[in-house]
This record gives structure tokens, sequence and C-alpha cells, in this order.
């Protein structure tokens, strides 16, 4: 959202996608978002900052916040430094022969306020060129014929990614190659949104873009080292916005070839493991095949994330929660153990069952 800032009072509450918020939760909201940040900032993970950019973009941005901060510093120095001096210089002397006497009074000097119109002014302009100068050698670079072309949805509260010349389906963990700068082969990202406004920001590798319900937009990366990025929705969305994480995946050729390989495959329906064959059963026989796809078979429900591999990703609800056995188990007894507000419903199924939904989908690799 663009314009002015609305200013609630703290005694009101607001009205966010139908539901009533008041000052707490919008603060409790912004709490999850500074946690989350940390977390993926922690040894092990990829840091969320614009300071080590690793796509064409990002550095472009990089470049443009380094300009903008020296513009800053220099500004805060002058006007520190000048404050600093009409202390020390004009402080009171108590004990001086013209302490009682009145300093000589400036009404106007012709001098300084040209300077302080002139000089902000220069300073407006120069920043308005280069934003302008990275905007459009962004949004107007021409698209190779090799770039690799994705459609990101944005649904409440987690992503599904489609590669539509790949025949491809997925949620909440991109694929996308290594961009080499001799070679490009950048990432061109289709968003919109199926609910409410998001914003999709990966720091490292470009800016902010915003997925709006009934409009398209696009942007596009190009990481030039593999492994992971983590980012973050970065418009509040609703009660899980703070949990709405982002993951790409810069493979390399290889390793980028093997994951489509695996992707394209239908779901596994030889199980070793009878618990996951019957879990199958249970799974089929419930409101599970209403909301989720397991491609290859009843399963094609739209309205929630794609299960058809869900077993080879590292995360699941939207990159919150490590995927193991056990979380897979507790999200699916009740969504709201790891994301309050989640509109998965509980599923209310007895331990047997439980687990053995839990051993078919562990299986879906």
């Amino acid at each position: 959202m663009t314009g002015g800032t609305n200013v609630t009072p703290p005694h009101q509450s607001i009205v966010v996608n139908n539901q009533l918020l008041s000052r707490r939760d919008m603060l409790a909201c912004q709490v999850w978002l500074c946690i989350a940040s940390a977390i993926q900032s922690v040894p092990g993970h990829a840091p969320t900052t614009i300071f080590a950019p690793q796509g064409t973009p990002a550095q472009s941005i990089f470049g443009l916040s380094m300009l903008v901060m020296a513009i800053v510093v220099g500004i805060f120095v002058v006007v520190g430094g000048l404050l600093l001096y009409a202390l020390l210089r004009f402080r009171s002397r108590p004990f001086s022969a013209d302490a009682a006497q009145e300093p000589p009074q400036v009404y106007g000097s012709n001098q300084i306020e040209l300077s302080w119109t002139v000089v902000p002014v220069l300073i407006v302009v120069i920043l308005f060129l280069a934003t302008t100068r990275v905007i459009f050698s962004t949004e107007k670079a021409p698209k190779p014929a090799q770039a690799l072309d994705v459609t990101v949805i944005g649904h409440q509260f987690w992503w599904e990614y489609r590669y539509p010349k790949l025949g491809i389906v997925t949620a909440n963990e991109l694929h996308v190659p290594v961009s080499d700068p001799n070679h490009p082969t950048p990432t061109y990202l289709t968003m919109s949104s199926a609910d409410t406004d998001h914003s999709f920001w990966v720091p490292r590798l470009a800016g902010k873009m915003d997925l709006i319900p009934n409009k398209v937009n696009t942007m596009w990366i190009d990481p030039q080292a593999a492994g992971l990025y983590l980012g973050q929705c970065a418009q509040y969305c609703g009660t899980q916005h703070a949990k709405m994480l982002l993951r790409v995946y810069a493979d390399s050729p290889a390793a980028y070839a093997a994951w489509i390989a695996q992707q394209q495959k239908p779901a596994i329906t030889a199980f070793a493991d009878p618990n996951a064959a019957a879990g199958q059963a249970v799974f089929q026989h419930n409101a599970c095949i209403s909301c989720h796809t397991v491609a290859g078979t009843v399963a094609t429900g739209r309205f929630g994330p794609d299960l058809t591999h869900v077993g080879s990703r590292d995360t699941i609800a939207s990159g919150s929660v490590p995927n193991t056995a056990a979380n897979i188990r507790a999200f699916v007894d009740n969504p709201a153990h790891f994301k309050p507000g989640a509109l998965m419903p509980p599923m209310h199924l007895n331990d047997h069952d439980l687990d053995l939904v839990t051993a078919y989908l562990t299986s879906l690799k």
C-alpha cells in the first residue's frame, strides 16, 4: 500500500483481511517478524540481508543503498558538526564581561537561505535520478530466450510455485538454476495472489514485489552462487504473516536437472512400507483430497499446497518447521500447533490413522 500513514489510537482496533486486529495484535506480528528474521540469520542459515547480494537486481539495489547511506551520513556529519560548533562556540559564559549583553541578532542571510534550499533540492534530484536508473535497468532488462518461467501465487499463508513449461507444481520451496554471468539464465517470476496482498522479498536476490489479487506483476532473479536464499512475505497478510517464509534454492545445473526429473515423476503408488499404503487409503477417505493434490491419485484439491513430493522438501508450514515425521504428524493433527490462525482445520484423526497418514506423507519423495 502507498500513500499516507493511518495512525490508530491505542484504544481502537483495525480490520485487516476481515479480521479485527488491535494494536497489540499488530505489535505481536512485528515481534514475530523480527524473531523469524533473527532465526534465519543464525549460523547454518543464509542471512536475510541486502549487504551480501548474489543477484543482479540485488547488486543494483545494494549500490543505490550505499549511495543513499553515503549522502545521509554526510548530512549527519555536517549538521551534527555545525550543531556541535554552535553549542561550543556560543555557549553561555556566566563570568564573561559581556555575559549580560544580548548577542547580535541576525534577521536573514541570502547566502544561508539559498544554500539550505539549493543543496537539498540537488540531493533529491540525485537520489531521484539514481533510483530511476536502478528501476529502469531492472524492469526493462531484456528477457533471454533461455530464461526459466515460474508462476508464483501467494496464499494465506503459503507460496505456490508452478513451472508451466515443465509441468511441475510445488509449494513453499522454490528451486531455480544458478545463473552464469557469462551465459545468463535468469528466472522470471509471474506473480499474483489468490486471496489478499502479499509481497515476495528475498533480499540477497532482488527487491520486493507485491502479489495482488486480480493483478499480475513480474520480477526476475539470477542467483550467481549455489545455495539457499531466505526471504519473507513483506506485506502484512493476516495472522500468520510472520511465518510465511521464503526459501529459494539456487541449484547447480546437475542438481537442478535432477530436481526436475524427480518432480516430474508421479507420486509413489507402490509402497515398501505397508503403513504408507494404509495411510494412502486413510488420506483418500478423508477431507484431505478436497484441498490437496497428489499427482496420479484421486487427490486433486487446489485449495492447499500440492503434496505430490512433500516428503522431499526440507520444511513444512511455509518454511517455518523442519520436515520431520513428528512435525508432519503434529501439523496434520492440529495445524494451529505450529501456525495459529492457519486456514487448514484440525483433522481429528485417531492416533492409529495419524501414524498411517504420517507414514504416507513422508514416503512422497
